[in-house]
């Protein structure tokens, strides 16, 4: 792998709003490189500060100008790609001013794959697994333009607490309730 030929792919998709790779994906993206090479080449674009590993198979162009606030968004969409993934639980919760707690470095997302908890640069993702129907989670999550993840609504984040059997002392009932 060239370093200048990958300083130039990296900006070509910087420049369509992707920053966030998984090694399949840059695979295929320096096809004339074979495994081996690819991960030598990986390794020198990291030592080199022009990628991130943020986590297992999953490489951050931390310096693109798309770089944006949803960057552990993208990585978990990464991860679970393939899979209907939703922010619910307590992070979505938190944000809906539900529970008081801001969890500032955990990503709670429910997900059809399987469950995990996965450690980045970006703070703590964590996976639940559901077995909800997909039209049940088209149906309860929203999408909102610039993030990259459905975001359940208050009542599925509530739902989606006490299904998993989660903490609930901490939410409000009344805001809760509340439209």
């Amino acid at each position: 792998m060239n370093k200048t030929h990958a300083i130039l792919t990296l900006r070509h998709w910087d420049k369509k709003g992707k920053y966030v790779f998984t090694k399949h994906e840059l695979a295929k993206l320096f096809p004339e490189d074979s495994s081996k090479t690819l991960t030598e080449g990986l390794n020198r674009l990291i030592k080199s500060g022009l990628l991130q590993h943020a986590c297992r198979g999953i490489y951050v162009n931390k310096d693109a100008q798309s770089f944006d606030r949803f960057v552990i968004e993208r990585i978990a969409k990464a991860l679970r790609y393939g899979e209907y993934n939703y922010v619910s639980l307590e992070s979505l919760l938190s944000e809906y001013g539900v529970i008081s707690q801001i969890p500032i470095d955990r990503l709670t997302i429910m997900t059809t794959g399987r469950s995990g908890v996965y450690k980045t640069p970006y703070g703590i993702i964590e996976f639940t697994h559901t077995k909800r129907s997909i039209i049940d989670i088209i149906n309860n999550t929203t999408i909102i333009d610039e993030r990259p993840l459905r975001l359940a609504t208050k009542a599925t984040a509530w739902r989606d607490l006490k299904r998993v059997g989660r903490n609930t002392l901490l939410v409000n009932q009344e805001q809760l309730n509340n439209d």
